[in-house]
C-alpha cells in the first residue's frame, strides 16, 4: 500500500506544528505533532527553507532532495502517520552527501514514536 505524501497550507498548521514537539540535528529540525482533522492514512509533511540559506534554485533543490529521502523513508522505515511533520532546513543540507544526509534523517524518523 502506498502512501500519500501531502503538504500542509494552513497558517493554524504550521502554527500548531511550531508549539509541538521537536528533534533536531545538523541538517535540519522535525517538528512534530498529531492535528485535528487530519487523515491518518497520509503522511502530512511540509518542507521549510529560509530565504537566508540561498537564491530559489539552491532552496528548491533542498525541498527535492528532503522529499526523495521521505518517499524512501516512507518505504524502508514505519512511519507514525498520526502525527503531522515540519522540516527546517539548515545550510548544511545543500553542501554535504546525499546519503550522509538519509542516515540522520532516518535515525531520528526513528526516534520519533
Amino acid at each position: 500500500m502506498s502512501k500519500k505524501i501531502l503538504s500542509l497550507s494552513k497558517s493554524e498548521d504550521f502554527k500548531a506544528l511550531l508549539s509541538g514537539k521537536k528533534v533536531s540535528n545538523k541538517y535540519l529540525t522535525i517538528f512534530f505533532k498529531k492535528l485535528s482533522g487530519k487523515s491518518n492514512k497520509d503522511l502530512n509533511i511540509s518542507f521549510v527553507t529560509k530565504k537566508k540559506i540561498g537564491k530559489a534554485v539552491i532552496r528548491n533543490k533542498i525541498k527535492r532532495r528532503l522529499r526523495g529521502i521521505m518517499i524512501e523513508s516512507i518505504k524502508k522505515l514505519n512511519i507514525n502517520l498520526k502525527y503531522s511533520y515540519l522540516f527546517i532546513a539548515k545550510k548544511n543540507v545543500f553542501e554535504d552527501d546525499y546519503n550522509k544526509i538519509k542516515k540522520y534523517i532516518f535515525e531520528d524518523l526513528k526516534k520519533i514514536k
